[in-house]
């Protein structure tokens, strides 16, 4: 259940993230583009493990000492560092970091759309807004849905890592089993098979969901 949550969690954050990234990457303002990439290329050049580490006893202290520092003025109850649980810390981390890789994913599938779309809609009066969500978006996905469904893929199997921090997900369960009966070979089989089936299981309905979308497509 542990690691369901912080998956689902961290991709559909991570997902929203990439989103305004991306977004911002292809905005017409150069320092919202500017901000953007170095955020991207900074995020992807860290280790994940690092990047883990740094968010939950720098990145999560440092939030608390702002907040605190707003709070203060306000008259509002301040918080602790421990107060902001280990689960939540390792959620943030993964949302950061994966948002810089599906920012790239994004991107390329916005894109992708055939720009005379996108001048239709012009023509036809539709604002910016509008153009993205009923033009481009729809489009995009399709292309970007391949590889979005790779990084949830990678995304369930970089969820272990949250176990370094003592977080009670499958490979931090298996791990205290296994040291207190000493069946590591029994244990850790039943760990990579529940990862096996988790990462399996998703692959055939991505599967199943291209060959959807494409039979789809007009002219297919």
């Amino acid at each position: 259940g542990v690691t369901v949550f912080v998956t689902l969690v961290s991709f559909a954050l991570a997902s929203g993230l990439g989103l305004l990234l991306a977004v911002c990457v292809l905005s017409r303002f150069v320092i919202l583009r500017q901000m953007a990439r170095f955020w991207i290329e900074i995020i992807r050049g860290v280790p994940m493990l690092v990047l883990l580490f740094y968010i939950a006893f720098v990145g999560a202290p440092a939030l608390v000492a702002g907040w605190n520092a707003v709070a203060e003025p306000l008259g509002l109850d301040p918080i602790r560092t421990r107060d902001l649980s280990l689960i939540w810390r390792a959620i943030l981390a993964l949302t950061i970091g994966y948002s810089a890789f599906i920012a790239e994913v994004f991107r390329a599938g916005i894109q992708s759309v055939d720009s005379g779309q996108i001048e239709a809609a012009k023509a036809l009066g539709l604002g910016p807004w509008a153009r993205f969500r009923l033009i481009v978006l729809p489009q995009a996905f399709r292309t970007i849905l391949p590889p979005l469904g790779n990084d949830f893929i990678a995304l369930i199997k970089d969820s272990a890592l949250v176990s370094v921090l003592g977080v009670a997900d499958i490979t931090q369960l298996g791990k205290i089993y296994a040291a207190g009966s000493f069946r590591f070979f029994e244990t850790y089989n039943v760990v990579a098979f529940l990862y096996l089936v988790m990462t399996i299981g998703l692959s055939l309905a991505l599967r199943r969901l291209e060959r959807r979308l494409r039979d789809r497509r007009p002219g297919a």
